[in-house]
Protein backbone atom coordinates (compact mmCIF):
# COMPACT_ATOMS: atom_id res chain seq x y z
CA UNK A 1 0.00 0.00 0.00
CA UNK A 2 1.14 3.61 -0.73
CA UNK A 3 0.19 7.14 -0.20
CA UNK A 4 0.97 10.43 -1.21
CA UNK A 5 1.39 13.16 1.55
CA UNK A 6 1.70 16.93 1.62
CA UNK A 7 4.39 18.28 4.53
CA UNK A 8 6.35 21.05 4.63
CA UNK A 9 4.46 22.31 1.34
CA UNK A 10 5.81 19.39 -0.62
CA UNK A 11 4.06 15.81 -1.79
CA UNK A 12 6.11 13.00 -1.31
CA UNK A 13 5.13 9.41 -2.05
CA UNK A 14 5.19 6.79 0.24
CA UNK A 15 5.58 3.28 0.83
CA UNK A 16 5.70 1.10 4.59
CA UNK A 17 9.42 0.68 5.67
CA UNK A 18 10.89 3.86 3.59
CA UNK A 19 12.81 6.70 4.78
CA UNK A 20 11.98 9.98 3.48
CA UNK A 21 13.34 13.43 3.79
CA UNK A 22 10.87 16.25 4.69
CA UNK A 23 11.44 19.81 5.32
CA UNK A 24 12.44 20.35 9.03
CA UNK A 25 10.19 19.52 12.39
CA UNK A 26 10.27 20.11 16.08
CA UNK A 27 9.99 16.61 16.75
CA UNK A 28 13.23 14.99 18.21
CA UNK A 29 14.83 11.29 17.03
CA UNK A 30 12.94 8.02 17.91
CA UNK A 31 10.05 10.51 18.20
CA UNK A 32 6.45 9.47 16.80
CA UNK A 33 5.23 11.64 14.07
CA UNK A 34 1.70 11.42 12.20
CA UNK A 35 0.71 12.94 8.95
CA UNK A 36 -3.10 14.08 8.74
CA UNK A 37 -2.51 15.78 4.85
CA UNK A 38 -3.15 12.63 3.26
CA UNK A 39 -4.15 13.48 -0.90
CA UNK A 40 -3.95 9.82 -2.52
CA UNK A 41 -4.04 6.08 -0.56
CA UNK A 42 -4.36 3.17 -2.67
CA UNK A 43 -2.91 -0.53 -3.54
CA UNK A 44 -3.14 -1.78 -6.97
CA UNK A 45 -6.73 -0.62 -8.45
CA UNK A 46 -7.86 0.16 -5.34
CA UNK A 47 -6.95 3.62 -5.24
CA UNK A 48 -8.48 6.46 -3.08
CA UNK A 49 -7.83 10.10 -4.14
CA UNK A 50 -9.55 12.73 -1.63
CA UNK A 51 -10.65 16.25 -2.51
CA UNK A 52 -8.27 17.51 -1.10
CA UNK A 53 -7.75 15.23 1.21
CA UNK A 54 -8.75 11.50 2.26
CA UNK A 55 -10.93 11.39 5.20
CA UNK A 56 -9.89 8.59 8.11
CA UNK A 57 -6.50 8.35 6.24
CA UNK A 58 -3.31 8.77 8.45
CA UNK A 59 0.57 7.83 8.02
CA UNK A 60 2.56 7.74 11.11
CA UNK A 61 6.17 7.29 11.38
CA UNK A 62 9.45 7.52 13.39
CA UNK A 63 11.96 10.07 12.84
CA UNK A 64 15.39 8.72 12.75
CA UNK A 65 17.75 11.87 11.96
CA UNK A 66 18.16 15.48 11.81
CA UNK A 67 20.36 16.99 9.44
CA UNK A 68 21.40 19.07 6.26
CA UNK A 69 21.38 18.65 2.85
CA UNK A 70 24.71 18.59 0.51
CA UNK A 71 25.18 22.34 0.03
CA UNK A 72 24.02 24.56 -3.50
CA UNK A 73 26.31 27.16 -4.54
CA UNK A 74 24.17 30.30 -5.48
CA UNK A 75 26.01 32.29 -8.09
CA UNK A 76 25.25 36.05 -9.59
CA UNK A 77 26.67 37.70 -12.19
CA UNK A 78 26.20 40.43 -14.27
CA UNK A 79 28.57 40.49 -17.66
CA UNK A 80 31.30 43.56 -18.46
CA UNK A 81 29.84 44.70 -14.77
CA UNK A 82 32.24 43.37 -12.28
CA UNK A 83 29.73 42.07 -10.57
CA UNK A 84 29.92 38.49 -8.68
CA UNK A 85 28.12 36.95 -5.31
CA UNK A 86 28.97 33.24 -4.18
CA UNK A 87 26.95 32.15 -1.84
CA UNK A 88 25.86 28.60 -0.21
CA UNK A 89 23.17 27.05 1.08
CA UNK A 90 22.36 23.66 3.06
CA UNK A 91 18.70 22.72 4.24
CA UNK A 92 17.93 21.35 6.64
CA UNK A 93 15.67 18.04 6.89
CA UNK A 94 14.30 15.84 8.90
CA UNK A 95 14.44 11.70 8.01
CA UNK A 96 11.33 10.16 9.07
CA UNK A 97 10.86 6.32 8.77
CA UNK A 98 7.11 5.43 7.79
CA UNK A 99 5.94 2.73 9.64
CA UNK A 100 2.00 2.16 9.34
CA UNK A 101 -0.52 3.81 6.58
CA UNK A 102 -3.71 3.49 7.25
CA UNK A 103 -7.03 4.07 4.93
Amino acid sequence: MYAVIETGGKQYRVNQGDIIKVEKLTADIGEKVDFDRILLVGEGADVKVGSPIVDGASVSGTVVEHDRHRKIIVFKMKRRKNYRRKQGHRQDYTGVLIEKISS
